[in-house]
């Protein structure tokens, strides 16, 4: 099961991408990450900020690929939205009664995989999945757009549909009858924030001599050494 719910949560600035949407991402307070010594999280901070400063118009800069372990045993993953890097982790928001939820109730692991192309570096995470305050969750969905609060509310995400006219069709009923009303963040929506328990830079080199680092422990008590290409 999910891990007893906690703060996962100490904002102090937004780097916004897409007006809000799939590309938003918070980072937390620097001076935090600066008091630590090598502090992993400080170190993911500075390399997403150089791959945005090299793709000015990057889609989606805060895409990444979250792997469970799924309810029959194999490995599941998919392309997910990271919301905000906070002192104790990485947090992804959605609807927690999708597979990957069901998932990460059985099993409260996963792991966090970015590709950044015009850096060529890859940054892979591991760590335990605790469940953000219902206040965390309430505010995350009052900052995403309408239709994304639309789709969440309307939809049961992972659920078989007849055919995609159908679902068309009872979006923009819905639309239409909830566009002007605030909607409310639905039970089954809220979000997990991964707290590291490893995390691997790759510096990727033409030379094939790619320069890996790899961080274990856990906030304030990191060691670090590298590895072999």
């Amino acid at each position: 099961m999910i891990l007893k719910k906690k703060q996962c949560h100490q904002r102090q600035k937004r780097l916004k991408r897409n007006g809000g949407n799939f590309g938003e991402i918070l980072l937390n307070n620097q001076l935090y990450f600066a008091s630590l010594p090598m502090n992993p999280l400080k170190k993911f901070n500075i390399w997403f900020e150089e791959e945005h400063q090299q793709q000015q118009q990057l889609r989606f800069p805060a895409a990444c690929c979250l792997s469970t372990i799924g309810v029959d045993g194999y490995p599941n993953a998919r392309f997910v939205s990271l919301k905000e890097v906070t002192e104790n982790g990485f947090v992804i928001t959605g609807t927690l009664s999708s597979q990957k939820g069901k998932e990460i109730q059985q099993k409260s692991t996963a792991a966090l995989t970015f590709w950044w192309t015009a850096t060529e570096r890859q940054v892979r995470i591991q760590g335990d999945v605790i469940e953000i305050s219902e206040a965390e969750a309430i505010q995350y969905f009052k900052e995403r757009s309408l239709d994304s609060q639309l789709v969440s509310t309307v939809f049961d995400q992972g659920k078989r549909i007849e055919n995609f006219e159908v679902m068309q069709t009872t979006f923009q009923q819905k639309k239409e009858t909830l566009a002007t009303s605030i909607i409310k963040k639905p039970e089954h929506w809220s979000g997990i924030c991964i707290q590291p328990k490893r995390i691997e830079f790759m510096d990727f080199k033409t030379s094939r001599l790619h320069e890996r680092t790899v961080f274990e422990g856990s906030t304030g008590n990191w060691t670090s050494y590298c590895i072999q290409p």
